[in-house]
């Protein structure tokens, strides 16, 4: 059995889906069930003895022990995490608290089970803690990808509030010896996205008539990682990760913003055409870039490569047109998660 934290969220409740699919192993989920936290991801799940949901948060240090005690997990695997930079500008203490405070207290809890484990699933156990190639900073256009020797540099508050989740889970290997996993990934894309993110927010938005807003002049680059790809990629290196090692993932995919949102449009114009017959990229408005919007970020991931096998299976248009077809198939999902509250936030941000 395998203890997650923060799956009912668009990564976590991939990786469940991922991991139930392809292992009968018993997971149990802990989430928070925050404004993205949305079990409706986990439906086709319901009645399944393999999945255990259970609501709490990662900072409710009692909780912890309860559910490490009682299910007696052979792995901890943390998604749980704050995770927007746009709300981090806005209010940053969420951060500090869920993804500082609540990395410690996890960690702690977890420290305390794997003490008193027995020495066989003592050297079993692994800790793995997923984060974001947001801690590296940002690349100059010239500049080499990130590799997992990149000094950390965290620009925004949601980045350095996972850089410092990061320095304690080292510590705590170093210090204490728990057998921990790192992985640091760049932009996923895919199924179950909340729809303030760049590639949801402007499918849900182009199919609804409104504009599609692009931050200052659209060049940003992010290399952009197909969800699928990122669970398999954390499964492999939960199975044969060296302990106290750092793991970078990524698709391979540099784009700048503007062209992602082109590609969107023109894949949406071929899925679902405009009833006008006009493209969708007609509906692209530029809008203020954010305070300290990082250029540019690039995953080098020939570490995962080389020592454990693992490449995406997915191009970036191929995972694109996955992801603007299960949103097409998907509008109730949509309607669902498109609260009042959530329409307040776009006006707010984006004006209008």
């Amino acid at each position: 059995m395998i203890l997650t934290t923060g799956t009912a969220g668009f990564i976590g409740s991939n990786f469940i889906l991922d991991w139930l699919a392809s292992t009968d192993e018993p997971v149990i989920n802990l989430d928070a069930l925050t404004y993205a936290g949305n079990l409706e991801n986990l439906a086709t799940l319901q009645g399944d003895a393999r999945h255990t949901f259970v609501q709490g948060d990662i900072g409710d240090s009692a909780l912890l022990q309860r559910l490490l005690a009682q299910h007696r997990p052979r792995a901890v695997l943390n998604f749980a995490a704050e995770s927007h930079v746009d709300r981090s500008i806005a209010g940053p203490e969420a951060f500090i608290q869920t993804n500082v405070m609540g990395t410690f207290r996890l960690l702690e809890a977890v420290r305390a089970y794997w003490n008193d484990l027995p020495p066989d699933e003592k050297s079993a156990f692994r800790f793995l803690h997923v984060s974001t190639d947001e801690v590296y900073g940002s690349l100059g256009a010239q500049d080499a990808p990130f590799t997992e020797q990149h000094r950390y540099e965290p620009n925004s508050p949601y980045s350095a509030s996972k850089a410092a989740s990061d320095h304690l889970v080292r510590a705590w290997f170093h210090t204490y010896g728990l057998p921990v996993l790192t992985t640091n990934c760049s932009n996923n894309y895919g199924p179950y996205h909340f729809p303030e993110k760049l590639i949801p927010l402007c499918i849900t938005r182009a199919l609804s008539g409104a504009a599609l807003p692009i931050y200052g002049d659209g060049q940003q680059i992010r290399d952009w990682l197909y969800v699928g790809d990122h669970c398999s990629a954390i499964r492999r290196v939960l199975q044969a990760g060296t302990p106290g090692e750092v793991y970078n993932i990524g698709g391979w995919n540099e784009k700048a913003n503007l062209d992602v949102v082109r590609t969107l449009c023109a894949t949406l114009d071929k899925l679902q055409p405009r009833a006008d017959g006009a493209s969708y990229a007609t509906q692209i408005t530029f809008v203020p870039d954010r305070p300290g919007h990082d250029r540019r970020y690039a995953i080098d991931a020939s570490r995962i490569a080389r020592e454990l096998g693992w490449k995406p299976a997915e191009t970036f248009e191929t995972g694109l047109r996955k992801t603007v077809q299960w949103y097409l198939d998907h509008p109730q999902w949509v309607a669902n998660v498109t609260s009042g509250a959530y329409r307040q936030w776009l006006g707010q941000q984006y004006g209008g």
